[in-house]
């Protein structure tokens, strides 16, 4: 018997491994990526996934009408290295902070989006959120104690990618994003 999931992915098969260079919009009205994550928004197990898949997991806040939502799609995301260096290792979930779709938090709590993203302070857009490579403890610890990494607001294309670098290669491990940006000379 197939999981939820998977038959999920299934039907996406068609347009895996595809890069755009424009983004789409979404039911919502906000711009989006063809190879963001199709969830079915359960937090843990779109964390399972990704590492399953060899990759981090990551959730982009957006607001409709956001002009540096829209920046980082056009002209970060625009960029064919950044997106490939995204796409290949990371699965991004989009998710509206006046969003009302039920997620389901590491927790086990479900919530709407905009409810999600109060319960984690995310009170700017674009904001960042990366995720440690398995849910193990995260139930018990504090929201923004489940996160490894934050960015909260545009970024350049430079610190855009470093953002996704210093996450890919465990540097929150040995010190802050502002640090390593430094010793990236950014």
């Amino acid at each position: 018997m197939l999981s939820r999931r998977a038959v999920l992915a299934a039907s996406l098969l068609p347009f895996a491994g595809t890069l755009r260079a424009e983004p789409l919009v979404t039911e919502d009205g906000l711009l989006t990526q063809d190879w963001f994550l199709h969830s079915l928004l359960e937090l843990s197990d779109d964390l399972a996934a990704a590492t399953a898949a060899g990759k981090r997991f990551a959730i982009m806040w957006e607001l409709r009408g956001c002009p540096y939502c829209r920046e980082t799609h056009v002209k970060n995301f625009g960029d064919p290295a950044i997106a490939e260096f995204v796409r290949t290792r990371f699965d991004v979930l989009q998710l509206n902070v006046t969003g009302q779709r039920e997620v389901v938090d590491f927790d086990g709590a479900k919530l709407t989006e905009k409810a999600l993203a109060e319960k984690y302070g995310v009170r700017y857009t674009p904001t960042f959120q990366f995720f440690p490579q398995s849910a193990e403890g995260l139930a018990g610890k504090k929201p923004r104690e489940r996160e490894v990494a934050r960015a909260q607001g545009y970024l350049e294309p430079p610190q855009f990618l470093a953002l996704f670098r210093f996450v890919a290669d465990k540097a929150y491990e040995t010190g802050p994003l502002r640090e390593y940006l430094r010793t990236q000379g950014l």
